[in-house]
């Protein structure tokens, strides 16, 4: 049994490693786009119209969006994770 919760334990500590990575990639995506509109101008920004200035300013905020959503889901993930732990390890809730 305890072979089991370890390689439990382990392949938990694997995925939830990939989903930092993933996480991590999107974090560089996002302040690399964040970088980018703090780069534009003030005055004259020449991007074409209105339209393909909100176009964009979406696409920024739906990055930025979907990341911050990536570390909803991995906070939960963990938490699950934990939950599981403690019950196979039977842990007193108090003691956590």
């Amino acid at each position: 049994m305890q072979r089991e919760i370890t390689k439990m334990i382990e392949n938990m500590a694997v995925s939830q490693t990939e989903m930092a990575k993933i996480i991590a990639a999107e974090r560089h995506t996002a302040v690399h786009m964040a970088q980018l509109v703090h780069d534009i101008p003030p005055h004259n920004p020449g991007f074409g119209g209105i339209e393909e200035l909100m176009g964009n300013s979406l696409a920024v905020t739906k990055n930025v969006a979907a990341y911050l959503n990536s570390l909803a889901d991995l906070e939960d993930t963990l938490a699950d994770h934990l939950s599981y732990l403690l019950k196979e390890v039977n842990i007193p809730e108090g003691e956590e």
